[in-house]
């Protein structure tokens, strides 16, 4: 991006500026917002381009806008159409994946700024149409919406090629006059493979077995140890997580935690490590409380509905109601399709032919399924929690269960008693206020002296506290599973909303799928215990039979991207018209009619992408490579990338020796957080308990996943944000990660334990702790001459600023953790 950001820079500089701005004004658009936009918009509304009759290339354009009117509005920035699109209001641009919010923030900026553009040179003439794209054959005929069709493996002769995957990508290198890189060494395969497998560094042992064994199966049997590793699913399961934007709180005001929620991180934990096939991990989640024999396991992965945000208090409920079926929907058809069908909530979808009613079609599937709600009502409770229990446990339940409520309401008598004193002496809008329950306590404290004594207030203050607690922690026993549920058999109407107007009803429609992927209408049948509409089950039939090729496409895709780094198709959410087209279309779908015909089986399909020498080729740069293909589309080396936020932590906890391997599964831990941070909260450490020090140092994938308060750590280091889907995570890189990875007190702990244990295992030598840090930092033998360095700085440490001989070495092991090698996978 730097580098498009200073051509274009020196190519303004020949060109006169406009008159809209004044050159500093210009400048920060060349160098800040067009790289935004070259990257995310202009394969659709770049030079020549008009989506939607937008085009962003001219000022004259982006003022003019387009269908949905202007892209900037002058006289109130703040609704300007892109903003109001970059942000996934009203529109939701790009349709890949909303932008980060240090982007968001300089479109803003450069809008406040009277949106200042060059003039241009070397404009295109628009000739495309602005129409909406029609179902038709030819949009019927895009790649991806095709029945999946067998495909040849190209015959090339090489020594490169081991699997039928290194026949296509030797293939297209071919054509293009490039070579392979060679494979990487056995030190860099090892970690390699150990990272994308099970997201952690491999053990001395692994590295010193795998280096030292010449047997030509010493990495199949590698692969196939730590598939069979139950750290596997802990790996995987965070990658799908971020797909379904797995949260365990509600966000909104109050944040509050939903229930047994981590049970479903269990199931997606437990479901890669048993190999689930994909299609039957699809319908479990779709409808797996509609399938003829549910079990545990298909009641809890129905949790998938609960998962998105939730407006305890909304000002409009049937605009909430809508807003989180449109929050499924864009889920459903983006993780599971690919497809960006939300986008046709309030009129036909701009880019892809999927007309507004096609979504409402889709709504229609859902619109049976009961809210999310928890409140201290049962009958509320009951919306979101059912039981997995066998007869015995659920007898034991409902006892917790009166007792639970006995309690509750025993503390809500003793607050009445003290609230009917003050209530009818309330004046004027204190009477309003005090319907308000969360404001109870202020008001109260103030009738201190007159109405109650500070002893009086001091009991109350102690009982509404511990009344709180309870009525946000119900009982949380084995047999309880956060799920979904719906109102019965019969499913309300589904109308079309007029512009997405909640309050504006259109014509009537039935459940139905894309029109563009077939012309099949859903068999619908109740399941026999009569609860639900059975529109899910036909959903989950629909999505996930072996003749529809989109959602067989779209994981294969998946699979790719969290094995190489990024996928074939590089918009994984976005298979549609203007989604990016494989760079190798014959591979993907090769791939697909593979995977379908070994039973949909992932571990299966991540071994035979881990086998090829395409995925085990070394990541160094070539020459030729760089200038033909500088990008490194046709995957000329393999390419090097950041461990993602949970691999740096949970390796910190490695290198150290602290590391919590044995504790699988069960309710999240909380980390110790900086009260500096609780205090941003609007109600400083609402809602993150203690955990042990033995819990802390589980896995990060068990960590507490909280929408208002993220683990600083993590926070620094690009985790998922959890209020959409995340198909791709970013990889930053700013100041803040060095400032916390250097000055943290949770850093600093960690390398005061690190250098600890070194000396324990290690001895008084200096030369042996350095040497030891070192092999556990970078998972290989460390060159005399890094060893010397090492032993360097701790003396120069003491010597010259005056440390002891601890403190010096704890500096070296927080040196140790911050070196690039041990940051990046090569």
């Amino acid at each position: 991006m730097k580098q498009l950001a200073f051509f274009l820079a020196s190519l303004t500089a020949l060109m006169p500026l406009g008159t809209s701005a004044d050159e500093s004004g210009v400048d920060f658009y060349v160098e800040k917002v067009e790289p935004i936009f070259a990257e995310h918009c202009y394969q659709c509304h770049g030079n020549g381009k008009a989506k939607g009759g937008l085009n962003l290339y001219t000022r004259e354009n982006v003022l003019a806008g387009g269908e949905s009117g202007a892209g900037v509005d002058l006289e109130s920035p703040e609704f300007s159409m892109i903003l109001d699109a970059v942000n996934y209001e009203s529109y939701e641009m790009p349709p890949s994946g909303k932008l980060p919010e240090e982007s968001i923030a300089i479109i803003r900026k450069w809008i406040d700024m009277k949106a200042p553009m060059p003039e241009r040179t070397d404009v295109i003439a628009i000739e495309e149409e602005h129409g909406i794209p029609e179902v038709n054959e030819e949009t019927r005929n895009h790649w991806s919406f095709r029945p999946l069709e067998a495909v040849e493996v190209p015959q090339v002769d090489s020594e490169f090629v081991q699997t039928p995957i290194d026949a296509f990508i030797f293939q297209k290198l071919k054509d293009a006059g490039l070579q392979p890189n060679l494979q990487a060494s056995r030190e860099s395969l090892v970690r390699r493979l150990s990272y994308t497998l099970i997201g952690l560094p491999p053990t001395p042992e692994q590295v010193d077995q795998f280096v030292n064994n010449d047997s030509p199966d010493a990495f199949e049997d590698l692969v196939d140890e730590l598939l069979e590793s139950p750290h596997f699913g802990e790996h995987w399961a965070r990658y799908w997580l971020d797909l379904v934007r797995y949260a365990e709180t509600n966000s909104f005001e109050r944040d509050n935690p939903k229930p047994f929620v981590w049970k479903y991180r269990d199931y997606v934990i437990r479901a890669f490590n048993d190999d689930k096939p994909y299609d039957e991990f699809v319908r479990e989640q779709l409808a797996g409380d509609e399938l003829d024999e549910t079990t545990p396991d298909s009641i809890i992965a129905t949790g998938y509905y609960r998962l998105g945000q939730w407006d305890d208090e909304p000002a409009d409920p049937k605009l909430a109601m809508f807003d989180e079926l449109d929050d499924i929907i864009a889920t459903t058809s983006q993780g599971f399709l690919g497809l960006t069908m939300n986008c046709a909530r309030c009129h036909d979808h701009k880019l892809d032919p999927i007309p507004q009613a096609d979504y409402y079609r889709m709504v229609a599937f859902f619109r049976n399924v009961k809210r999310y709600g928890l409140r201290s009502d049962e009958s509320v409770y009951e919306r979101s929690v059912r039981s997995i229990a066998t007869p015995e446990q659920e007898a034991m339940f409902k006892e917790e269960s009166a007792a639970y409520h006995k309690q509750v309401e025993s503390l809500r008598t003793d607050l009445d008693q003290i609230e009917d004193r003050i209530r009818e002496s309330l004046q004027g809008g204190e009477k309003d206020d005090f319907q308000a329950d969360s404001v109870r306590l202020r008001i109260v404290k103030k009738y201190v002296g007159k109405y109650l004594t500070q002893e009086e207030f001091d009991d109350y203050a102690r009982i509404r506290k511990e009344w709180t607690e309870l009525k946000n922690h119900p009982p949380q026993i084995a047999d309880q599973a956060l799920a979904v549920t719906e109102h019965g058999m019969d499913a309300p109407a589904t109308y079309i909303l007029i512009r997405g107007n909640a309050s504006s009803e259109g014509d009537i429609v039935e459940p139905g799928f894309p029109t563009v992927l077939t012309d099949d209408s859903p068999v619908i049948s109740p399941p026999a215990h009569g609860q639900s509409s059975g529109r899910r089950r036909a959903l989950a039939d629909w999505v996930t039979d072996p003749e529809n090729g989109l959602p067989l496409r779209v994981v294969v895709n998946r699979i790719w991207q969290w094995s190489f780094g990024r996928g074939l198709v590089q918009s994984p959410n976005d298979f549609g018209l203007t989604g990016v087209a494989p760079t190798h279309p014959e591979l993907l779908e090769w791939l697909a009619v593979q995977f379908r015909e070994d039973g949909q089986s992932l571990k299966s399909l991540i071994k035979q992408m881990v086998m090829s020498s395409t995925w085990r080729m070394s990541s160094a740069p070539q020459e030729q490579g760089l200038e033909v293909d500088p990008t490194n589309q046709l995957y000329w080396r393999f390419d090097m990338r950041r461990l993602r936020a949970e691999e740096i932590r949970d390796s910190i906890l490695a290198a150290n020796g602290t590391l919590n391997l044995n504790d699988m599964y069960g309710p999240s831990i909380y980390p110790l957080i900086p009260e500096e941070v609780l205090a941003g909260q609007s109600r400083p450490g609402q809602g993150w308990d203690d955990s042990s020090e033995e819990e802390r140092r589980r896995r990060s994938i068990y960590i507490h996943l909280k929408r208002s308060l993220t683990v600083p750590l993590m926070a620094s280091f690009d985790v998922a944000d959890t209020d959409f889907t995340c198909p791709v995570r970013f990889a930053t890189t700013q100041p803040t990660q060095a400032l916390g990875m250097l000055n943290s007190d949770f850093l600093n702990s960690q390398a005061a334990l690190f250098a600890k244990d070194i000396v324990a295992e290690a001895g008084d030598d200096l030369s042996d702790q350095i040497q030891l840090a070192l092999e556990r930092v970078l998972q290989r033998d460390p060159t005399q001459t890094e060893i010397d360095r090492g032993t360097d700085l701790v003396n120069d440490l003491q010597s010259e600023y005056g440390q002891d001989q601890s403190t010096a070495l704890k500096n070296f092991c927080l040196l140790a953790l911050n070196l690039n090698e041990f940051m990046y996978l090569d």
